[in-house]
C-alpha cells in the first residue's frame, strides 16, 4: 500500500477542529468560496475577453507584438506559480496557510487591474513597454491569489460530495464573473466613456477592482482551513516536484485544464472579432461571450448529480463528444442567428460541465497524492493547476493575436483573408482542443477509487 500520513493541523488557526470531529462546511462558507472565484475570475475574464481588443483597437499596439506579450508574460509565470505554491506549503500564520494571501494581495491586485486597462501617451515602444510591465505585474499578483485559492478547497473538507458542492459554488462564481465581465464591459465602456473607450475601460476596471476587493475580504473572513499534513516547512523542493509529476491524477488534471483554457483563451479573444467581422452582428458579443463560460451557472446545479452517476471520466467524454457534434454544425447555420445561438448555448452548457469537473479533480488529486507519497502539498499541486489556467489562456490569446498579425489585420480596413482566418479560428480551434481533452481524460484514475483512498489514509491517521 502506498505511504499515507494523517491530515491534521500544524500550528492551526483559531477555531481549528481535528479531522476526526471536523464540522460540515457551512452554507455561507460555500457561498463565500464561490465568491472567491468571482473575485479571481472577474479581472481575469475581462483580461481574456477584452485586453487584446484594448491593446489593438484602443492603445493601437501591433497585434503580433501583443501576442508575444501574452506568451512571454505567462511563460514567466511558470516559475512564479511554482514559487507561490511552495510558499503556501511553507506558510505558517495564525490565519492558516492560504487565507493571508487573500488579505495581503487584494489591494495591490485591484490597483494593477486599473493600470492594466490604462494606456499612456507616447511612442508605440513606450506604450508596449508600459503594457508589458503592468500585465506582467498583474499576472504575478494573480498567482498570489489563484494558487492559495485552489489550495484552499482540499483544506476545507475531505468529503467528496462536499467538494462537488464547493466545485459547483465555484462554478457559479466563475459564471457570474464571466457574465459580468463579458456582457457588461462594452456597454459600460460606452456609457461611462461617452465615446471615449480609453476613459471607459479605465472606469470599468475601477468598478471591477472594487467588487474584487469586497469578495476577497469576505473570502478571508468566512472560509476556514481544517486539514493539513505533517510536511515540514523547510523540506527539500525537488523531491516534492518529482512526486507531483508522478501523480497521475494531477497530470491528467493539469493537461485537461491546460487544454480547456487554451480553448477558453482562443474563444474569448476571437469572439468580438468574429461577431463584428464575420457575423456582422456586434450585438452578438453580449450573448456569445457570456455563454462561453457563463453557462457554468446552469451546469453547476446538475453537474454533481451527473458526475455521481457517470463518474468524471465518462461524464466528461460524453459531454465533449456532444459538444464537438454541435460545433461541427455551427458553420452550416451561420446565417440563421437564432438557430446558431441555440446550438452554441447547448454546446456551451455541455462544455461547462467539464469545467465544473476540473475543480473537483484538482482537490481529488491532493488526496491521491497523499495516498501515493504520504504528503498532501496542496500549495505545490495547486500552483500547477493555476499555471495551466494562465498559460492556457495566454497561449490561446497569443495564437489569435498571431493569426491576426499574419493576416494583416487592420481595424480600419479588414481584409477578406483576415475574416476567413477569424472564422475558422472560431470553429476549428475549439474542436481540435476538445478532441485532445477526450484523449487526456481517458486516463483519469480516481473514478470509483475515492473510498479506497480515504479508507487507507484514515487507517494511517488512526
Amino acid at each position: 500500500m502506498p505511504s499515507v500520513v494523517a491530515s491534521h493541523a500544524i500550528n492551526p488557526p483559531s477555531g481549528y477542529t481535528p479531522a476526526a470531529t471536523a464540522p460540515v462546511v457551512r452554507p455561507w462558507e460555500k457561498i463565500s468560496y464561490g465568491l472567491g472565484d468571482f473575485a479571481c475570475g472577474l479581472s481575469w475574464n475581462a483580461v481574456g475577453a477584452f485586453l487584446l481588443y484594448f491593446y489593438t483597437n484602443v492603445a493601437l499596439l501591433p497585434a503580433a507584438a501583443v501576442g508575444t506579450l501574452f506568451l512571454l508574460s505567462r511563460l514567466f509565470d511558470a516559475g512564479v506559480d511554482l514559487g507561490v505554491g511552495l510558499l503556501v506549503d511553507r506558510t505558517r500564520t495564525r490565519w492558516g496557510r492560504t487565507r493571508p494571501y487573500f488579505l495581503w494581495t487584494a489591494v495591490p491586485f485591484a490597483i494593477l487591474l486599473v493600470l492594466t486597462f490604462t494606456t499612456i501617451d507616447g511612442s508605440t515602444g513606450a506604450k508596449l513597454a508600459y503594457a508589458y510591465v503592468t500585465f506582467a505585474l498583474l499576472g504575478i499578483l494573480y498567482s498570489f491569489l489563484a494558487v492559495p485559492f485552489s489550495a484552499l478547497m482540499p483544506m476545507m473538507t475531505r468529503d467528496h460530495g462536499t467538494r462537488m458542492q464547493l466545485g459547483s459554488a465555484r462554478a457559479i462564481g466563475t459564471s457570474a464573473s464571466v457574465i459580468l465581465a463579458t456582457a457588461a464591459t462594452m456597454p459600460l465602456v460606452g456609457l461611462l466613456g461617452q465615446g471615449n473607450e480609453r476613459l471607459g475601460f479605465a472606469l470599468v476596471a475601477g468598478i471591477f477592482a472594487i467588487l474584487t476587493l469586497a469578495a476577497l475580504f469576505n473570502l478571508f473572513a468566512s472560509c476556514k482551513e481544517r486539514y493539513y499534513d505533517d510536511a515540514p516547512a523547510g523540506s527539500a523542493v525537488l523531491p516534492h516536484v518529482g512526486a507531483m509529476l508522478r501523480n497521475r491524477a494531477w497530470l491528467v488534471t493539469f493537461l485537461f485544464c491546460l487544454l480547456n483554457f487554451v480553448r477558453f483563451g482562443c474563444v474569448l479573444s476571437v469572439t468580438a472579432f468574429f461577431a463584428i467581422e464575420v457575423m456582422r452582428a456586434p450585438w452578438m458579443i453580449g450573448i456569445l461571450l457570456p455563454a462561453v463560460s457563463g453557462t457554468l451557472f446552469l451546469s453547476a446545479f446538475f453537474a454533481p448529480a451527473i458526475f455521481k452517476r457517470t463518474g468524471i471520466r465518462r461524464g466528461c467524454i460524453g459531454a465533449l463528444v456532444m459538444a464537438i457534434g454541435l460545433h461541427l454544425a455551427l458553420p452550416l447555420v451561420e446565417a440563421q442567428h437564432g438557430l446558431f445561438l441555440t446550438l452554441f448555448l447547448i454546446a456551451a452548457i455541455l462544455i461547462s460541465l467539464t469545467m465544473t469537473a476540473i475543480f473537483t479533480m484538482a482537490a481529488d488529486a491532493v488526496d491521491y497524492h497523499q495516498w501515493l507519497f504520504g504528503t498532501r502539498n496542496e500549495g505545490l499541486l495547486s500552483s500547477g493547476i493555476s499555471l495551466s489556467t494562465k498559460v492556457g489562456m495566454a497561449v490561446g490569446t497569443a495564437v489569435i493575436a498571431y493569426i491576426l498579425g499574419m493576416t494583416g489585420y487592420d481595424p480600419k480596413a479588414v481584409t477578406d483573408g483576415a475574416r476567413t482566418a477569424i472564422r475558422w479560428s472560431y470553429y476549428g480551434g475549439p474542436i481540435m482542443i476538445m478532441i485532445a481533452q477526450i484523449l487526456v481524460i481517458m486516463f483519469w484514475p480516481m473514478d470509483g477509487f475515492h473510498d479506497k483512498v480515504r479508507r487507507e489514509t484514515d487507517v494511517a491517521a488512526a
